[in-house]
């Protein structure tokens, strides 16, 4: 916690100063261009990895970036109403789903039940990525971990982009050219970010 008090210190009489006038224009409204859904894993920093300054990201993190598909329901749903905020009310342009190499949610799909004795709700959660672990045990019945692992991570990111798809204002949108979509694979030990090509099938290099 002494690092976090710290840091909060520094901020104010660094960082602060230096943005002062683009924090007082931000106390009044936020206007971001992107929603960005990223996982929680502590190695993945939105703002970091796109070099964006506050205002600009709209940012929902969750457990292996996953989005729930379109539904109606009386339930407390954090990443369904964040979304619908972020299109709806904030009327981002941009959409970028973004997953990363060595994510633990996705590791965990293929997991004992015994891992998930004390993580029921993580294990509930994961259920929204169970077809991507069947059509990777369909590809590589007898893979390895590393290429399991590297295939899984990606074909998340081309499921969420299918789960964004279902809802209807998303939809309308996307096919009017107003809304852009985009999958990322970011790799921690490189650097290196990968947009998913949706013509092509393939992830390519963000150069």
């Amino acid at each position: 916690m002494k690092k976090l008090i710290e840091g909060a210190v520094a901020f104010r009489q660094n960082d602060f100063e230096t943005h002062e006038k683009l924090f007082f224009e931000l106390g009044k409204e936020q206007n971001p261009h992107t929603l960005f859904i990223g996982c929680s894993d502590s190695r993945l920093v939105p703002g970091m990895i796109t070099t964006t300054m506050p205002g600009e990201l709209f940012i929902i993190r969750n457990v292996a970036n996953l989005v729930p598909p379109f539904q109606h329901t009386g339930d407390y749903l954090a990443t369904i109403s964040a979304i619908e905020f972020a299109v709806q009310a904030l009327e981002v342009e941009n959409i970028v789903i973004c997953g990363h190499s060595n994510c633990g949610g996705c590791a965990a799909l293929f997991k004992p039940e015994a891992y998930f004795q004390k993580l029921p709700h993580t294990r509930k959660w994961l259920e929204l990525a169970l077809p991507v672990k069947e059509k990777v045990l369909q590809i590589l019945p007898d893979g390895n971990h590393a290429s399991r692992e590297w295939l899984t991570e990606q074909m998340n990111v081309v499921e969420q982009i299918k789960h964004l798809l279902t809802y209807p204002y998303i939809a309308e949108k996307f096919e009017k050219g107003t809304l852009s979509i985009s999958g990322w694979y970011y790799i921690i030990e490189t650097g290196e970010i990968y947009c998913y090509n949706i013509e092509k099938g393939f992830f390519e290099l963000i150069n």
